[in-house]
């Protein structure tokens, strides 16, 4: 049954980390505020994310965890809203939190604490929340913004557009903000899976295949950028942080460069092993530092095994740049089904960095993941969201 349009001040569509930053802070500020999502349960990507703990920021963000056609757009938004005063909101509710590694914090028992925090907050300030609501069409008029939604028609005197990107369409992301974009004339920066795994074809998915689950500390090069954590050898290809982060950069045709052993002497500690055990196997004393389904693949495919005594320093230094530079072309990656982040999104020359609204269009806003701007892996997604929706929320 159609439900009568109220006025509001501000509808946000998209009942996710954005969007309820925005819709809390808004709220707080006295604003009539209506926050609507076509899922049937707000916040689901916090809910799964960091294995049900919510990587829900990191203690060094800035802007230089981000990538956009604009790298500097997100500065303004994360220095007025930074991630010790997302964590001051999360002490304020006694949500008990820890560090893991590089500044990555987590709540110690659940995600569902930093969803109620925000739904709380929502609560606080009179925000009104509907969910099951699906955005049928969008207009402008004199007043602001009518909406047609599958619950009845809707008027605002601003809207903001909270709905996120193409990641995990399994848990209901969809096209709908870029659409929106580009209904009202928005550059859109051309969208795609980032902090997603690698995925491989051929004889190198069946060589890869073989060492399924196993994990070790790597250096991953592409296009100037590196990143050193875990890789994952998977059934598909490669996964992990490392494989995650560099995914964001990794452009299709690129080829990738591993450093198996980063920070390690590999020419020198292969002549010290010739001295110590001249008639050792080199694919013995390799897999003292690599596992050795690992050093079996290298050792058949790259590195010629031999008695350690044969080998020449020609050899030593074929060895070591192969370990330190071992290159792969990804056929692709796993695309939107595994991807945590959309990368690409609203064009940010279109919006004003303070507050997120469009340029030339008064009274509509884009925050969150819709927007080009995408972190690193490790709470800077989570925390660019409540940034984006905290500049939002104060200017509504």
């Amino acid at each position: 049954m159609s439900e009568t349009a109220l006025p509001y001040d501000a509808i946000i569509i998209g009942a996710g980390a954005a969007g309820l930053m925005c819709a809390a802070v808004a709220g707080g500020r006295g604003r009539r505020i209506l926050l609507i999502d076509h899922a049937e349960k707000p916040g689901k990507k916090i809910l799964i994310s960091g294995g049900g703990r919510c990587n829900f920021t990191n203690l060094y963000a800035s802007h230089e965890n981000y990538l956009s056609n604009n790298p500097h757009f997100c500065k303004s938004a994360l220095s007025r809203f930074t991630a010790a005063d997302f964590i001051s909101m999360v002490e304020a509710r006694g949500i008990a939190y820890h560090e893991r590694s590089h500044g990555q914090l987590f709540c110690d028992d659940s995600a569902r604490d930093i969803v109620d925090m925000l739904l709380t907050s929502c609560r606080d300030g009179s925000v009104e929340m509907r969910m099951n609501t699906e955005v049928q069409s969008v207009e402008r008029n004199d007043d602001g913004f009518a909406l047609s939604t599958n619950r009845g028609e809707l008027q605002c005197r601003q809207l903001v557009v909270a709905s996120g990107g193409l990641s995990l369409p399994k848990i209901g992301a969809s096209p709908f903000g870029l659409k929106l974009a580009e209904q009202f004339g928005l550059p859109v920066v051309a969208p795609r899976a980032g902090l997603v795994p690698f995925a491989f074809t051929g004889s190198d998915m069946q060589a890869l295949k073989e060492l399924a689950g196993i994990s070790l500390d790597v250096t991953v090069h592409c296009r100037g950028a590196c990143f050193t954590e875990a890789m994952l050898f998977t059934h598909r290809g490669l996964s992990g942080p490392a494989i995650l982060q560099i995914s964001s950069i990794w452009q299709a045709g690129d080829d990738i460069s591993i450093d198996l052993l980063p920070g390690r002497d590999i020419e020198g500690d292969l002549a010290a092993w010739q001295a110590e055990r001249p008639q050792a196997q080199l694919s013995t004393a390799l897999a003292t530092m690599l596992p050795k389904r690992l050093v079996r693949l290298l050792c058949d495919s790259l590195i010629r095994d031999m008695k350690l005594e044969h080998m020449t320093q020609a050899d030593r230094d074929k060895i070591a740049a192969t370990l330190h530079n071992w290159r792969l072309k990804p056929a692709g990656t796993e695309g939107y089904r595994t991807a945590e982040v959309t990368l690409g999104g609203v064009d940010t020359a279109a919006l004003s960095s303070k507050d997120m609204q469009v340029r030339g269009i008064p009274g509509l806003y884009f925050i969150g993941e819709v927007v080009d701007v995408s972190g690193h892996l490790g709470g800077f997604n989570f925390q660019w969201a409540w940034s984006s929706g905290h500049a939002c929320g104060m200017a509504l």
